[in-house]
């Protein structure tokens, strides 16, 4: 600002030397202005190159580490000894689950026949209760060749589900 006060001054003088020297200077110091822009401009690239570089560089120490652990743990483990030892616990498993199944079947006809023992012992008071007692005097009139039938079936229904429970067991031990 003051080289072009002057400037104008010297213009005002008519002193043209004067003129052309501030006019250069004017030059140079826009010049170096320009210079001092791309300067600063280089520098940020570099600044910012850098910091990518480090950035890179870390990533790198990561993937490294990484891959060691990775390496580590591929070491430690033995994936054909990891699934044979999950084939085993796959048939322990299913084992245990039929044999469980199993016995909750035994379970069931066991209720089952002290249910059907119960509803019998009730239905024979009530017949007894109502006939005065006449029923209850001739036992086997009405209730013997049932209780043979009843025995028969219940026997031939626990021969099946002993023959089912072998066959089971068998084929668990194949």
């Amino acid at each position: 600002m003051k080289v072009k006060r002057s400037l104008k001054l010297a213009a005002k003088r008519n002193d043209a030397v004067s003129c052309k020297i501030l006019a250069k200077e004017i030059v140079h110091s826009r010049k170096a202005r320009d210079r001092l822009s791309v300067s600063k401009a280089q520098l940020s690239s570099l600044t910012m190159n850098m910091q990518q570089q480090l950035a890179t560089m870390k990533i790198a120490g990561s993937l490294q580490k990484s891959t060691q652990i990775m390496k580590l743990v591929n070491n430690l483990v033995k994936l054909p000894e990891i699934s044979a030892t999950m084939q085993e616990m796959s048939q322990e498993m299913m084992k245990a689950g039929i044999i469980q199944e199993m016995m909750e079947d035994t379970m069931e006809m066991d209720d089952e026949d002290e249910i059907e023992e119960e509803a019998e012992e009730e239905v024979n008071k009530v017949l007894f209760e109502l006939t005065d007692g006449q029923l209850g005097e001739a036992p086997g009139a009405v209730g013997a060749a049932f209780e043979q039938e009843k025995q028969k079936a219940a026997s031939k229904v626990e021969e099946d589900d002993l023959d089912d429970m072998a066959a089971r067991l068998s084929a668990l031990r194949a």
